[in-house]
């Protein structure tokens, strides 16, 4: 055995390798026994799943996170990536006014891989699924031939009940009002810390943060409860708000100007775990948040418990082309935020 195979044995000495891939779909799929099966017309374990559809219409989303690129061993436990993972899908699903009816899950692995970190992984999509109420229907997996880890979750859904269209981005129209469903900066405020060592968190504050950063649980019902309150557009922040606040402005041909009173109110939940400007700098610029953002045709329309963030105005004349304002300046959207390529 090499240096690497016996770092990567479990306790009882098991690895992908040892378990063997019917082995290892047979423990996965234990974890997901109990999750609701509504509308599950064929589960996991043949070709393909057989889900029922309502609506006569599906949406669908994926997203996939990479070992050392979305996560670190060192800081995340496989749970922590089976949450993460299933919680971003799932807030795309509510940013268009969805909820989830299925998951798809893929794990690609070296088969030094320990069992125990697949078992955790599983539990922990199973955690969010269930929070959720939605099946896991099946999914795939596949061998690295470096150490490589990738996990792709593949959520379907359907517009929840009393929403009758999508909400999509390009929608905003001048006038309308921009609103959070909740706090910002708090998982970039938990990747500051962990970048600088505190991986245990000095206090409750900085526990929440460091948790909100490991395993975002956010509120998906606001979807539907902003969809069915006329909501013109919606995202989910997942790659901080100027640049996804970019994106709605530029989809919809607006400017969007943000009120600096607001930010700062939303920054000094960050206080003191994080100085005054750098939790600015998270609000603004901290990705994998997933709290929805929207417009709405006036601030009577926006829900109870979300934060006025600022007004979409023209795009045109001293205004300038779409985009995101702050103090009478243009906000570079490629200056932060999170770019898989760019940094």
């Amino acid at each position: 055995m090499d240096v690497e195979e016996e770092a990567a044995m479990t306790d009882d000495g098991t690895t992908l390798a040892g378990r063997g891939e019917a082995g290892l779909l047979g423990d996965v799929l234990a974890a997901y026994r109990d999750l609701p099966t509504d509308g599950v017309l064929v589960g996991p374990g043949d070709d393909t799943a057989l889900l029922a559809v309502r609506r006569g219409a599906v949406l669908a989303t994926t997203d996939t996170v990479v070992r050392d690129r979305d996560w670190r061993d060192e800081w995340s436990s496989a749970q922590d990536v089976g949450i993460k993972v299933v919680t971003q899908n799932l807030a795309d699903l509510a940013a268009m006014g969805g909820r989830g009816t299925g998951l798809l899950v893929a794990l690609a692995a070296p088969p030094t891989l320990p069992m125990d970190w697949a078992r955790g992984l599983s539990e922990g999509i199973a955690t969010a699924a269930g929070m959720a109420g939605v099946p896991v229907l099946g999914g795939d997996v596949s061998s690295t031939a470096s150490d490589a880890v990738m996990v792709a979750v593949t959520a379907l859904g359907e517009l929840a009940d009393g929403v009758q269209e999508p909400v999509l981005r390009g929608g905003v129209r001048p006038g309308d009002v921009l609103a959070v469903s909740g706090p910002l900066g708090r998982s970039g405020a938990g990747l500051a810390l962990l970048e600088g060592g505190a991986s245990v968190g000095r206090d409750e504050q900085e526990r929440r943060l460091l948790d909100h950063h490991r395993r975002p649980v956010v509120d998906l019902e606001q979807g539907p409860v902003a969809a069915r309150a006329g909501a013109t557009a919606m995202i989910d922040v997942s790659d901080g708000l100027v640049r996804d606040s970019d994106r709605v402005a530029r989809a919809g041909g607006v400017t969007l100007v943000l009120d600096r009173g607001a930010l700062e109110r939303l920054a000094a939940q960050l206080v003191p775990a994080l100085p005054a400007s750098g939790a600015l700098r998270q609000v603004l610029a901290g990705g994998e948040e997933h709290e929805l953002l929207a417009t709405f045709p006036a601030a009577s329309a926006v829900p109870a418990g979300w934060t006025v963030l600022g007004q979409a105005v023209a795009a045109d004349g001293a205004d300038g082309p779409p985009g995101v304002r702050l103090d009478g300046s243009r906000l570079d959207p490629a200056t932060g935020g999170w770019d898989h390529f760019g940094g």
